[in-house]
């Protein structure tokens, strides 16, 4: 599968696995989220945009306060999963690059898990075209927390060498866009700890539902699929009998105001 504009891994690997990344996912901690809808005034009267909303891990979570949501989505999967559990939330098809919404047409922008995909200097020009002049864009990121767990530092070595080009939040080149731009204040960020209450079978969608890995041979999955469930075995804090146990994240809220 490939769609305009769109990473190949992204495309594919996503379209793949839309249900793993459902069910797989850890959501956002309360007070994350609570912290990202004071600063963007979301709140009933104001339209939001949420940019690359893969299945509404965060539009949900944004649905109780009222605001008029706009959910932007390019992956076809993704957009589904998204429309069957959030049936009264606007789902459009498109990208950061070419977002499909009038201009100053926003009073807040979201994006979680994913500016890293975008070209940032052309995502940048779109989100201020569409932004209402003074409103912010908010990045929402969970970030696996290798420095507290084992497994997850054994899982990052594991899986790496499958990335190839595949965009990577860790590497903050994605932040130079930010850097350099005129259009929006300094990024500012707040970080929370969180631990994500999972099960084996939730931690094996959570790994196979990176892009990357969604994207290979069946056969390579596999051999992923029993990496996971080794670490967890390996790891002395989860081990083979655990049937539900906690991965810890770091979750930043990072913003910027429109100028």
């Amino acid at each position: 599968m490939t769609i305009e504009g769109v990473h190949p891994a992204a495309a594919q690997g996503f379209q793949r696995a839309a249900d793993a990344y459902r069910r797989g996912r850890p959501d956002y901690p309360e007070d994350a989220v609570a912290f990202l809808v004071r600063k963007l005034g979301i709140a009933p009267g104001k339209r939001v945009l949420d940019m690359a909303a893969g299945t509404g891990k965060l539009t949900r979570l944004l649905a109780p306060t009222g605001a008029s949501l706009v959910a932007v989505e390019p992956v076809q999967a993704m957009r589904d999963a998204l429309q069957a559990d959030l049936p009264d939330v606007e789902v459009v098809a498109g990208r950061a690059e070419a977002i499909p919404l009038a201009d100053a047409s926003i009073d807040a922008a979201v994006v979680a898990q994913a500016f890293h995909w975008f070209d940032g200097p052309a995502a940048l020009i779109e989100f201020h075209r569409v932004l209402r002049p003074g409103c912010s864009l908010a990045l929402l990121w969970n970030v696996r927390d290798d420095e507290r767990s084992a497994f997850w530092s054994r899982l990052t070595t594991a899986i790496e060498p499958f990335r190839g080009d595949t965009p990577s939040h860790r590497s903050t080149a994605w932040g130079r866009a930010f850097d350099r731009t005129d259009l929006f204040e300094s990024l500012q960020t707040r970080s929370f700890e969180y631990e994500h209450s999972t099960t084996r079978e939730g931690a094996v969608d959570r790994v196979l539902s990176t892009s990357f890995i969604a994207a290979l041979p069946d056969d390579e999955r596999a051999d992923v699929r029993a990496t996971v469930l080794r670490l967890l075995d390996e790891d002395p804090m989860i081990g083979p009998r655990a049937e539900r146990f906690g991965l810890p994240y770091r979750t930043d809220v990072q913003w910027c105001a429109r100028r």
